[in-house]
């Protein structure tokens, strides 16, 4: 981006810009450098608009956005689509994001696969590499990061050079839970002492940023879904295991160590003397869900397609979604109890229709709790992003710190 100008007026934020466009906290980046990121943030959120429209809903003038879209042209981030015909006077032409003008990488580490997606400047996936695994070998998976990395980016050609980062999404101790996954400790232990942000970093010139899976996931929820209607929500992940985030006033609460919305690790009842409590994860995961199938011979991998709700694996599937709901709605009245939630939204790698079924019995059992004291039972929204979540919500990083006026999306406590 360019280098700042002080003869552009600022914008009038409080009178002249619509909410999604109001910026939050102070311009770090110089005024001109400023403006030409809210008109990108205009349209990235509007779509292609016509200069006047431009200058409607940023606030800014008619010779200032001419500035602008001209120098914005010259970094070949904008192009000028068919005019508009009709109208009485000239025709209006409109200008939208070049899709070329830059690219960023996502990468996602689970504990069942990896995914590497290439995104454009629009926020849509060009390219897609998935690996599979029944737990990722660190021998085997740090040389396949670094392949299929350079894969993506000598796919590009010439446009290589326009890459503007690489965003890794990988839980905070992917050796986590390994009990349950029939792991030994040596495998579990050397995940958890590995800091993948910097084996990553080692292998390419590009800045490389780091977020949990499931704060990743919401970062696309909130950038790109769900996000652009809620100010604050719950995101919660169902996959192998249910992780989670929190948006608190349109940005992502972090907490201290990163890890707000680590639902989890919620108790699902008091701790006896002696006793700990059974966790979220294992009345709310897929990973349950694949037992169930596992223990009456059904392919387990059902449990993240359409046969999750066919014969015979739907009998199976209602019974987990019953008790996966109970969990879920636990997990929310206490959420709602500390946040005062405008919203919880649910998505995930599994079915769209197992996800809907799960959100409905989730509502019946919210309507179970005593709500006295509370509001009201926040809304249950289904998310949008699905299992791309966590790798595009890792791409998004670098291209929302380079091109967006509020570059800062993370809250810390």
């Amino acid at each position: 981006m360019l280098d700042a100008d002080a003869s552009l007026p600022a914008v009038d934020n409080a009178a002249a810009s619509p909410a999604l466009l109001r910026q939050r906290g102070s311009n770090h980046v110089g005024l001109r450098q400023f403006n030409e990121r809210v008109v990108l943030q205009a349209l990235r959120t509007h779509g292609s608009l016509a200069k006047a429209e431009m200058a409607r809903v940023t606030g800014l003038t008619a010779q200032t956005i001419g500035l602008i879209t001209a120098r914005l042209d010259e970094d070949q981030l904008l192009r000028r689509e068919a005019p508009v015909r009709g109208r009485v006077g000239q025709p209006s032409v409109p200008i939208g994001l070049n899709p070329d003008g830059a690219f960023a990488i996502g990468i996602k580490i689970g504990r069942r696969s990896a995914d590497w997606l290439l995104v454009d400047f629009t926020g849509h996936v060009r390219e897609r590499i998935v690996l599979d695994y029944a737990f990722p070998d660190i021998d085997v998976l740090l040389p396949a990061i670094r392949t299929h990395l350079n894969q993506l980016l000598d796919g590009l050609g010439p446009l290589r050079s326009r890459v503007v980062g690489v965003g890794v999404a990988a839980p905070f101790q992917l050796g986590g839970w390994h009990r349950m996954l029939g792991l030994t400790e040596a495998q579990s232990e050397a995940w958890n002492n590995i800091d993948l942000a910097e084996q990553v970093q080692q292998m390419t010139e590009l800045p490389v940023s780091f977020a949990k899976d499931t704060s990743a996931a919401c970062v696309a929820e909130l950038l790109q879904g769900r996000g652009r209607d809620i100010p604050s929500f719950l995101y919660l992940f169902m996959d192998t295991f249910v992780g989670g985030g929190l948006v608190i006033n349109s940005h992502l609460h972090r907490g201290l160590h990163g890890n707000a919305g680590a639902v989890a690790s919620l108790p699902l009842s008091p701790a006896q003397p002696g006793q700990a409590p059974a966790q979220l994860i294992s009345q709310a995961s897929l990973w349950e869900l694949e037992q169930r199938f596992r223990e009456h011979g059904l392919d387990p991998m059902a449990a993240y397609d359409k046969r999750v709700l066919q014969a015979p694996w739907l009998e199976h599937s209602r019974g987990w979604i019953a008790r996966a709901a109970a969990g879920l709605a636990h997990c929310i009245v206490s959420a709602t109890a500390f946040l005062d939630l405008d919203a919880v939204v649910v998505d995930g790698a599994a079915a769209p229709e197992l996800l809907q079924a799960l959100c409905e019995s989730a509502r019946h059992a919210l309507a179970d709790y005593n709500w006295e004291g509370l509001h009201q039972p926040p809304r249950l929204e289904l998310g949008t992003m699905g299992s791309d979540a966590r790798a595009l919500g890792g791409a998004l990083l670098p291209l929302h710190a380079c091109f967006a006026p509020d570059t800062d999306i993370f809250l810390k406590a």
